[in-house]
């Protein structure tokens, strides 16, 4: 994983013990006191799982898909959680103890049930004067690190007692009740069967007579019991769904997304969970991203290969290739496999600013246009914050000040550092032409970052008022 530009795995540091976020471009989070670190990463191809999975049953709950948000937290510990303004997180370790996409299915139908039924503000706690400040704070950490923001994510999240707060976010037996009763609804209006998420709480039944310091977090705030369990059953088997499976697709895509979960987060597992006369797909898939997070680059790249020699038109396949090359400074040779995952997947932004990160690394000014094209053509598409950082850089180099300026005052604009993106505005002001879109848009920027009244005098100066006759 790299701290830096958009690679394959590109963790945030967190300080988050739940928030990961995967990409064929990843980022990360930050570091909480002497806690363990966790990561927000983000993956495109596991964030298309899990939204395969996710969208129909948020649908059947009213919601709108693409306005719920879904994090993939880099923790080994059995968590998920539900917080206002449509946030979904998942711990990588409740993934992985998934046994099938139903199992997960059933999670995420519960999840949508707290979202709903709009829980996250109704918990008892959460009344509380002080933590609605500390989840806003946690929020826009949060925030700030899914737009590769890092830093701003950690001093954000590092200010917002995130432990305390998710252990704070509590439900009630009767909201969890309505939850699973919700839950259910939404599968049985997609057509599947609410088997999964019966399994899942039976896999954990023993959880109810720990102590709750010993519970799996989840089920700290998820309080489980045999009453609760049997309950569930009773009302999944009536279900006309019940019988229902997952489909041979969706078993595939569930072992692809655990493999490749289990190969960045614990590579040395993955190689004996996966051992060489395993000759599936997920578990080649597997063995080529552990030896590379390993840092035997030379063989991940031969495993890669022989996998696009089967699956040529594979995206991922290309973005994993381009991404070990460019991170063991093979930047020539990464150019090509990066092309071919835009090429195969054109409408992924973090594939195209991984590209564009590529080309305007090369020394070549012919493709460092090309690659501040392939930057503004994401931005098009997802404002990342990261992608403004890369224009700048790019723009530095061709040495335009006043568009590096701009650019610079974008990143912040887009974290909410409004007092950096002014000041950077201010400078692209003074740089670029006036009147053309890029001093325009500088100017729009001061006039919504909190502007000083000496910021404002200064812009009277370019607009003086017309006086009276």
């Amino acid at each position: 994983m790299t701290s830096r530009g958009f690679p394959l795995w590109r963790p945030i540091r967190a300080a988050i013990a739940a928030a990961v976020a995967f990409s064929v471009t990843l980022t990360a989070a930050v570091p909480a006191s002497t806690q363990d670190r966790v990561t927000l990463l983000r993956d495109t191809e596991i964030e298309e799982i899990l939204h395969a999975q996710a969208d129909p049953l948020l649908a059947a709950a009213g919601l709108v898909p693409e306005d719920v948000t879904i994090l993939l937290i880099g923790d080994k510990t059995l968590n998920a959680f539900a917080t206002q303004g449509q946030v979904m997180g998942y711990n990588t370790g409740l993934i992985l103890e998934t046994e099938n996409p139903n199992q997960l299915k059933g999670v995420i139908a519960h999840e949508a049930g707290h979202i709903a039924g709009a829980h996250p503000m109704r918990s008892g706690d959460l009344q509380n004067a002080g933590l609605r400040p500390m989840l806003l704070t946690m929020g826009l950490g949060v925030l700030a690190m899914l737009a590769g923001a890092p830093d701003a994510g950690a001093m954000l999240i590092g200010n917002s007692g995130y432990m305390g707060t998710l252990g704070a976010l509590g439900y009630s037996r009767e909201q969890e009740g309505r939850a699973d009763q919700a839950g259910l609804s939404y599968l049985e209006k997609s057509g599947q069967s609410g088997k999964g998420l019966v399994e899942f709480f039976d896999k954990f039944r023993y959880q109810e007579v720990f102590q709750e310091a010993r519970r799996f977090p989840y089920f700290r705030s998820h309080p489980l019991s045999s009453t609760r369990i049997e309950m569930l059953r009773t009302k999944v088997m009536q279900s006309k769904y019940y019988e229902v499976t997952d489909t041979p697709a969706e078993l595939e895509q569930h072992k692809v997304m655990k493999a490749k979960i289990l190969a960045f987060t614990q590579p040395q597992k993955a190689m004996i969970e996966f051992p060489e006369t395993d000759k599936s797909y997920p578990a080649r898939y597997a063995r080529a991203i552990a030896y590379y997070r390993l840092k035997d680059v030379n063989r991940a790249v031969g495993l890669v290969d022989a996998l696009l020699a089967e699956q040529p038109e594979n995206a991922y396949l290309w973005e994993l290739k381009g991404q070990m090359l460019f991170e063991f400074a093979r930047t020539k040779e990464a150019e090509f496999p990066q092309r071919q995952s835009v090429k195969f997947k054109p409408n992924a932004p973090l594939l195209r600013i991984n590209l564009g990160q590529t080309l305007i690394n090369l020394g070549d000014p012919v493709k460092r246009d090309e690659g501040i094209e392939e930057l503004k053509r994401a931005l098009l598409d997802e404002e990342i914050p990261d992608a403004w950082r890369l224009l700048a850089q790019a723009y530095d180099a061709r040495g335009d000040e006043g568009l590096a300026r701009l650019a610079t005052a974008e990143y912040y604009y887009s974290l909410g550092g409004m007092n950096e993106a002014r000041g950077f505005a201010m400078r692209a002001r003074d740089l670029l032409a006036k009147d053309t879109v890029g001093w325009r848009r500088a100017t729009d920027i001061v006039l919504t970052a909190n502007p000083s009244r000496e910021d404002l005098q200064d812009l009277a100066k370019d607009n003086p008022p017309v006086g009276r006759n």
